[in-house]
Order: C-alpha cells, then sequence, then structure tokens
C-alpha cells in the first residue's frame, strides 16, 4: 500500500518494528488493544503476501505529523470482504478524522482486486463509531458479530455504457 493522502490526513501501514513498539507501549494501559495489534501482527507475519491486508495503518494529520489514531483490515477473506477496524485517540475525536480516514481506505479496497465490499463490527453503545460508518455509506446487514452489530459497505457494480 501506498501511503494515502487526504484532505487533512496521512495513512500509512507500520512496519512489523513499529508494531512492536507500538504493541509494548498499549499494553500497561490497553491490554485488550494491544493483544488485537499483535493479531494483526502475526497476521502480516503469517500472510507476507497480504500485508497491507493486516497491517496497523497509522493515521497521522499532515500539517504537523501528529498521529491521531489508526486502523487495519483484518485479512483479505475468500469472500472479498475485509473487515476494517480503526480508532482516533481521544483528545483528537470530534475532528471527523475517523470519518475521512475510513472513506479513504475503504475507497483503496474498493479498489483492489478480490473484494466485494468492506465489513465493520461496532459495539452497539459506540454511537460515535456508528455515526462514522453511516457517513461512509454501510449498512446493517443482518448479523451479529462478537463485540456488536455488523455493518456492510458494498462495492457498486455498474453496467459498461462505453459507446460502440
Amino acid at each position: 500500500m501506498n501511503e494515502i493522502i487526504t484532505e487533512r490526513l496521512s495513512i500509512l501501514p507500520m512496519s512489523e518494528s513499529e508494531t512492536e513498539k507500538l504493541i509494548e507501549k498499549t499494553k500497561p494501559f490497553d491490554p485488550e488493544l494491544a493483544e488485537a495489534y499483535g493479531e494483526m501482527l502475526s497476521g502480516a507475519r503469517e500472510n507476507p503476501e497480504q500485508y497491507d491486508w493486516y497491517a496497523v495503518l497509522e493515521i497521522k494529520r499532515r500539517s504537523d505529523g501528529k498521529t491521531v489514531g489508526d486502523a487495519c483490515f483484518k485479512g483479505l477473506p475468500e469472500n472479498g470482504f475485509p473487515e476494517i477496524g480503526y480508532g482516533i485517540h481521544d483528545d483528537e475525536q470530534n475532528k471527523g478524522y475517523a470519518t475521512e480516514a475510513v472513506r479513504a481506505l475503504c475507497a483503496w479496497a474498493l479498489a483492489q482486486n478480490g473484494v466485494n465490499g468492506v465489513e465493520a463490527e461496532v459495539e452497539e453503545s459506540n454511537e460515535k463509531s456508528k455515526k462514522v460508518i453511516f457517513k461512509c455509506g454501510f449498512e446493517p446487514n443482518g448479523t451479529i458479530g462478537k463485540e456488536g452489530p455488523r455493518f456492510t459497505l458494498k462495492r457498486i457494480r455498474r453496467k459498461n455504457t462505453a459507446c460502440e
């Protein structure tokens, strides 16, 4: 994955060593998140040909380079519907960064071969995250995952309208 640039953000996969440092830094205050980062790193190591689909994606503000959050896909499953996860640091929330990053990452994902859509799972009580995914065009898909309801953003298939 090349760097993804939006109006205000820069999104780039972290290296394995950067992810290891992030895991160690995160463990003391959020062991569950550190475990999730570890799962992503394991996935990247086990599937190096799919590194971009497992890498922790650092989200930085372009104006000053400050990290405002991160995101990831949880691999590229055979059905072509990767799951996106994302988080913006508490002190950077309510600035539209999550919506901007999720839109850009979903556009990237939907442009890749073998991708039919993107899924997201949101804790029932997380109204901010629900707002983000609805703004990005996700719709409920009627299933409930471990964390809560699941949502899908489908690739729009267009008919060939080329003139003959």
